[in-house]
């Protein structure tokens, strides 16, 4: 069975903040978390690219360092960080199930219902 990982809107949205709040040093912290919890490859490519993204920015930026700086890499940074915002928005987690169509979920250790018109109970002793 494949792993699901639910989100709320107030979740995604806390990990974009984290991404643009550390001005894209900590961007690849929620792909890691989602490719811990769930274990698909997509999701370590991801948090592979992310990390990846960050050991060669960290580099470059301190080589460039002198002058004005380098409007090369501002884009790459802006770009990478609207790109993980969208993936973080729209594309890692997976929605919530609605609950109410199938009615609330079994809990945990609760037997299946019979299907309709069988009951409990041996069925050859009737």
């Amino acid at each position: 069975m494949e792993k699901r990982l639910e989100a709320g809107w107030f979740q995604r949205i806390a990990w974009s903040i984290l991404a643009w709040g550390s001005l894209g040093l900590l961007i690849w912290v929620p792909f890691l978390v989602v490719a811990v919890r769930r274990g698909r490859g997509s999701d370590w490519g991801a948090f592979a690219a992310f990390l990846f993204y960050e050991c060669v920015t960290l580099p470059w930026a301190s080589i460039t360092s002198g002058g004005d700086g380098d409007p090369v890499l501002g884009a790459v940074a802006l770009l990478c960080l609207l790109v993980a915002t969208a993936m973080l928005l729209f594309a890692v987690f997976d929605p919530r199930s609605p609950q109410g169509a199938q009615g609330q979920r079994p809990m945990y250790g609760t037997p299946p219902a019979p299907p309709q018109g069988q009951s409990y109970g041996y069925p050859y002793g009737r």
